[in-house]
């Protein structure tokens, strides 16, 4: 692709452009229009102009050693931003920065990085980030709007899906100098548009290959982020090594962030293999999401001595859904009769005591645990104004809150729930013939897959299977590795899969990935069940479109009771708090954010002296 002429060198050629474009930032100057330190998604952001540091880090935390982590899978690129490739972990933040920074003590606000001023009306008509003059790339290159432009561009025609369906709906973005560049937005009604703009990561013009930017690459693109991409063993591992000439090392937002000399990322084809990876101390830090290995595993002697420490954290965040996956484009699965049917043949009781030692708590709600949650509470009034004119997509139970996912009595074989589940499936035209489930009109039996890509995901899955087989149906279990899997879900090749969609406090336009009408038809999006609900896109329209915390919570709610009255999922279940074990020599500040334990912001302990 042929680059349009450098914008620096047209702002160069034609001053008359140059002085417009100056004179439009000192209009909006008087106009009363702030140079912003930071923005938030509601209200104002909670840290004040000339802040020192994050609420959550040491800001003298020691600098030096190494850190190793374990990561279940495979990588096939170093490009986090392109569409084709299961990505290596930690290019994000670690080598690639974007425009504003998080603050993950708050549900929604960014805070200056690579831009160290933004200008943004009421309306969010439009927004100008402002660069810091001392912004740079990794190779010494000083970051210009030419580079935010470039990036823009890039991404919006050849990045990822997601970023081409936000950065469309742009307007127009036109530089204002070499170190500003406004986006314009009128008329989107998306007061989340400009967060995501703000989260937009820069990438230098001068050293990326257009044309092959979709391919798969173990050659790292050039960033301007604390670390750079020091070794690579395709698949195997990636080695980060701080810069020591990171630009924004002193920067507020940086501050006790970073601290380790070199960050490692190990991967493992078998979660048990990683497991004893840890304990022999090939790893440093282990995140455990496995109930039954938290509860039964973690006595080893470096447990015992007190050399690797196991700590429960809480948060703040939604657990959102993790579950049994139907793709209803699948002719098996397009009745919501059939999808509700087969939930109620999951035993969570059994599997709760059986395979989780009782450490688990089912999920009732796509925002679980959280104030967007609408489990339990009837409809508010702003609410059911919003689901109005889709009159039968809620069912009644589910709007008034009395809603809960079905219980067995934990034996495997509930009779109560088997027999439920072949009522619902005969209404919807299924009938047991010769001990098989079959369609009654034209005898064809019910059979699916399940793709998998770990051996816990196998064992639940086959523990479902079980449970399906007394209702007559046939299903089976397919095991495949982290990549095959990875792209065979980008293309919703699949009958059924287990998914965990997470949540944050402030859900936006990444829902239109999981939901919406047009993700369900466009490969690489999160769409996996195939939903296609007109009232799920209004309901993200009005979370998008909310100005104050309350109208957003009830679009939120409403929003989660559509996606339940679809059944679209066999909810599973969630812990209540975070497990992270932790070799003792790895250190961690006294505050733990809103959002949960921020790894960033740990560090090696210094060696003992003598």
């Amino acid at each position: 692709m042929e680059l349009p002429i450098a914008r620096r060198d047209l702002l160069r050629a034609v001053p008359a452009v140059a002085a417009t474009l100056a004179l439009s930032r000192r209009a909006r100057a008087e106009n009363g229009l702030p140079l912003r330190h930071g923005v938030a998604m509601h209200g104002e952001p909670a840290l004040p102009q000339g802040f020192a540091q994050l609420p959550y880090v040491r800001p003298d935390a020691p600098k030096g050693g190494k850190l190793t982590y374990g990561w279940l899978g495979g990588f096939d690129t170093l490009n986090p931003y392109a569409y084709k490739g299961a990505q290596a972990q930690g290019l994000r933040g670690y080598v690639y920065e974007s425009l504003l920074a998080r603050n993950y003590d708050e549900p929604f606000s960014l805070y200056g990085l690579l831009a160290e001023t933004v200008e943004l009306p009421d309306d969010r008509s439009f927004v100008v980030f402002n660069l810091s003059p001392r912004a740079a790339f990794s190779d010494g290159e000083k970051i210009t709007a030419e580079d935010v432009l470039f990036t823009f561009e890039l991404l919006r025609d050849r990045g990822h899906p997601t970023f081409r369906a936000n950065y469309r709906r742009v307007g127009s973005a036109v530089a204002e100098g070499e170190r500003s560049v406004r986006f314009d937005l009128a008329g989107l009604d998306d007061r989340e548009l400009p967060m995501i703009l703000g989260l937009m990561p820069v990438l230098p013009a001068h050293a990326i290959d257009v044309a092959r930017f979709e391919d798969t690459t173990f050659a790292p693109l050039t960033g301007s982020g604390p670390y750079v991409i020091s070794a690579v063993d395709p698949g195997r591992s990636v080695t980060f090594r701080r810069d020591p000439n990171y630009w924004g090392r002193e920067l507020a937002v940086n501050r006790g962030l970073n601290n380790f000399d070199e960050i490692r990322y190990d991967y493992y084809r078998d979660a048990t293999a990683m497991f004893e990876a840890f304990k022999k101390g090939l790893i440093d830090v282990r995140p455990e999401g496995d109930p039954t290995r938290w509860t039964t595993g973690y006595d080893f002697p470096a447990v015992k001595r007190g050399d690797v420490l196991a700590e429960s954290f809480s948060s703040g965040l939604p657990w959102g859904m993790n579950a049994f996956v139907f793709n209803s484009r699948r002719p098996v699965f397009a009745d919501v009769r059939v999808r509700e049917a087969l939930g109620l043949l999951f035993d969570y009781e059994w599997v709760d005591r059986n395979m989780f030692g009782s450490a688990t708590v089912r999920t009732q709600s796509y925002f679980e645990g959280s104030e967007l949650s609408s489990n339990g509470l009837p409809a508010d009034e702003r609410e059911r104004e919003l689901l109005a004119p889709f009159p039968g997509v809620v069912r009644e139970d589910i709007l008034e809150g009395r809603w809960s996912a079905p219980v067995n009595d934990g034996t495997g074989r509930d009779r109560e729930s088997l027999r439920q589940a072949l009522d619902g499936l005969a209404a919807a035209g299924w009938t047991i013939k010769g001990a098989e489930l079959r369609r009654a009109d034209t005898g064809e039996p019910m059979r699916f897959e399940i793709l998998v890509s770990t051996k816990d995901e196998e064992r639940l899955s086959l523990a479902f299977v079980r449970s399906l087989e007394r209702a007559g149906v046939r299903a089976t279990v397919r095991l495949v590795d982290r990549i095959q899997a990875f792209r065979r879900m980008q293309t919703y090749d699949f009958d059924m899969i287990i998914y965990n969609w997470v949540s944050s406090l402030s859900p936006g336009t990444e829902q239109k990935k999981y939901w919406s009408v047009a993700a369900a038809d466009t490969p690489g999006e999160r769409n996996y069940m195939g939903a296609k609900q007109k009232a799920v896109d209004a309901m993200i329209a009005a979370l998008l479109a909310a100005r104050e915390r309350p109208d957003f919570v009830s679009a939120v709610r409403a929003l989660d009771r559509v996606l339940l009255s679809g059944f679209y999922v066999v909810p599973l279940f969630h812990v209540k708090e975070q497990w992270i074990a932790r070799w003792r020599s790895v250190e961690r500040p006294a505050v733990t954010p809103l959002y949960g334990p921020a790894l960033e912001t740990w560090w090696r302990a210094p060696a003992a002296a003598g």
